[in-house]
């Protein structure tokens, strides 16, 4: 992938999701970085366990909300992605992909 007009890959950052590393491009939100991993559930709803992900992509709906670094309750489409973040998701261990 290269970045429109100027011919040089973008930059990267790696990142670890559930206890993998995972190397996505530096700087796009959380949410996009996981959805680019094939990663739709990003928690489980409390009450019923239903999987719950991106849904409003604005921070609105709460339903992208993960673990990031050990704050829980984080809006993965508002936090932009950091080298060495760490995520934590309630999706199960392989993310429902």
């Amino acid at each position: 992938m290269t970045r429109t007009g100027t011919g040089t890959p973008p930059r990267t950052a790696t990142i670890t999701v559930d206890g993998r590393p995972l190397t996505v491009v530096d700087g796009v939100s959380v949410a996009a970085a996981l959805v680019g991993d094939g990663r739709w559930t990003l928690r489980r709803n409390p009450v019923s366990g239903e999987p719950r992900g991106p849904f409003c992509g604005m921070g609105v709906c709460l339903e992208c909300e993960v673990t990031i670094d050990g704050r829980a309750g984080v809006r993965a489409c508002l936090t932009r992605v950091r080298p060495g973040m760490r995520v934590g998701t309630g999706g199960g261990d392989d993310g429902d992909r």
